[in-house]
């Protein structure tokens, strides 16, 4: 079917709104776009998405009632993104026929780059080539990730528990160049062809066309997809639905946002708002899986109302950021953290969204990066955590930058070494 979407009108202007950064809580990788940091001046609109089969009969609707904002000054890129509107979607949807037609336009909105994932193997992970090869931007450190403690939060509203993403084991993959510049489809199947025994690969973002190149590699994995900026849900959802064409049986998760509480790049109450306005779209496009936010342990743990908000919690937790653990501990400092989030939230599910090991860079007091403590930490990741687990990454990210924030780390967190598509091949 096609459809359309028609805004209806600003109804009034609310106020001025500049973000507020929050602490750092943890070092870890971040994934970042170039993106203008904007003045915004916040509006309610009241968005109505109309569906309408090939005849232009209108079968099915959805409104969405939430803040826009209208940037009054934008500069150039930055390594992380701020987002000052909170917007609470109030979401009404009828639906007389197919919930599951894809709308062919959504609303206007910016997409930038997007970020890099993690890979894992059974048993044996294969070993991190030291070649020159890699994609894109770089993440910025937080306070230490020390995730040792943290007093357990007051726990949020319940909300019912998801039976989750019920998969195994899964690898983060990123289609970009050591030069940033995007991969094609060529380059992208060469990576993955390599890449076996996982049932998930997850993506940042849907930048470079990556959900349909990575779709159509014909890896056989399911997609734990990301909505990378959330001041821009509404043209990612409608990427991610042209690319996925209809079937939406190859999504297995999506996620809205990446580490933003964590970074100070938006609030509690702008990415649980996010979360709610993507489930809608989503819905509305066809879509019925998990979707979630992604967010540091530590994040997730002070802040249970992510994972009240998301249909499990989902955390990116790395072991090689606590000093005092050393690679053959890393799987039970990932099982007491998942542990951890899972209390503060009620007894949700919490899936580890992306866990690893370095081969490359400085010491981190007890945290040694090495070939073989990568070895060894992956081993033991996979011998506690024996499901709902992301490994990152599949491939060394030259495109990141390495830091003393980072152990001189970032970029080599690739259980398959450097891409085997190259570092400038974009074909």
């Amino acid at each position: 079917m096609k459809a359309g979407l028609f805004s209806l009108a600003a109804v009034a202007l609310l106020q001025l709104a500049i973000a507020q950064p929050h602490g750092l809580q943890e070092k870890r990788h971040r994934h970042h776009r170039r993106q203008a940091v904007v003045e915004e001046v916040d509006y309610l609109i009241e968005e109505v998405i109309v569906y309408v089969d090939d005849n232009g009969n209108a079968v099915s609707t959805a409104t969405v009632l939430e803040n826009a904002t209208a940037p009054t000054v934008a500069s150039t890129s930055s390594s992380s993104f701020t987002t000052s509107t909170t917007s609470v979607p109030t979401t009404t949807s009828t639906t007389s026929a197919a919930a599951s037609s894809t709308p062919t336009t959504l609303a206007t909105s910016t997409s930038t780059s997007a970020p890099p994932p993690p890979p894992s193997s059974s048993s044996a992970t294969p070993s991190p080539a030291p070649s020159t090869v890699a994609p894109a931007p770089s993440p910025k450190s937080s306070a230490p990730a020390s995730a040792a403690s943290s007093s357990t939060p007051a726990p949020a509203p319940s909300a019912p528990a998801s039976s989750g993403p019920g998969f195994g084991k899964g690898v983060s993959y990123s289609p970009y160049n050591a030069d940033n510049s995007c991969k094609g489809p060529k380059a992208v199947a060469s990576d993955l062809s390599g890449v076996k025994g996982y049932d998930v690969v997850r993506l940042y973002g849907v930048d470079c066309n990556q959900v349909a190149n990575v779709i159509a590699a014909g890896t056989g994995m399911k997609l734990f997809l990301g909505i990378f900026d959330i001041n821009s849900i509404q043209s990612e959802v409608q990427t991610i639905a042209s690319a996925v064409n209809g079937d939406w049986s190859l999504v297995q998760t999506v996620s809205v946002g990446n580490e933003l509480v964590n970074s100070g790049s938006a609030s509690v109450g702008a990415v649980t708002a996010a979360i709610s306005t993507a489930r809608t779209l989503l819905k509305a496009a066809g879509y019925n899986g998990p979707v979630v936010t992604v967010d540091t342990m530590v994040a997730m743990q002070k802040n249970p109302e992510l994972c009240i908000a998301s249909d499990f919690c989902a955390i990116n937790c790395h072991a090689f950021f606590d000093s005092n653990t050393q690679a053959s501990g890393a799987g039970a400092f990932v099982q007491g953290w998942i542990e951890k989030v899972s209390q503060a939230a009620n007894g949700k599910l919490t899936v580890v969204s992306e866990t690893g090991w370095p081969s490359q860079g400085d010491p981190n007091g007890a945290a040694v990066p090495s070939q073989e403590n990568m070895q060894t930490a992956l081993s033991s990741i996979q011998s506690a955590v024996t499901s709902n687990v992301i490994l990152y990454s599949a491939f060394n990210t030259l495109w990141k930058t390495n830091s003393a924030a980072t152990f001189g780390a970032e970029q080599y967190w690739g259980m398959y070494g450097n891409p085997p598509s190259g570092s400038i091949n974009t074909s």
